[in-house]
């Protein structure tokens, strides 16, 4: 699964980006995932190949815009819960990531 998760800057997300790789592989979790900066968003989603955009909670304020561009290439688009956006939040969004793998 490619999953690209969206942030203010890209950077607060390295370390929790670490946490859900590191989680994926030990669930034996095939898993593709980016941290990048709402700048970035829009160009990165239209020349990517993704099954699901996170969000983290700091820019929760742009979700419209997240979902609206999501729709366009028909990746849904879900927010990171405060809790979540931790390293030891990562089992959490790695099962919410594999829900939405299920569906």
């Amino acid at each position: 699964m490619n999953v690209l998760m969206v942030c203010s800057g890209g950077m607060s997300s390295t370390i929790v980006v670490k946490a859900i790789e590191g989680e994926a592989k030990k669930q034996n979790f095939p898993l593709e995932i980016m941290a990048i900066g709402t700048p970035e968003y829009e160009e990165k989603l239209e020349a990517g190949s993704y099954d699901l955009v996170i969000v983290a909670p700091q820019v929760k304020h742009r979700l419209d815009f997240f979902k609206e561009v999501g729709e366009r290439r028909n990746v849904p688009v879900e927010l990171i819960p405060p809790m979540g956006y931790t390293p030891i939040g990562a089992p959490k969004v790695l099962n919410d990531i594999i829900k939405k793998h299920a569906k």
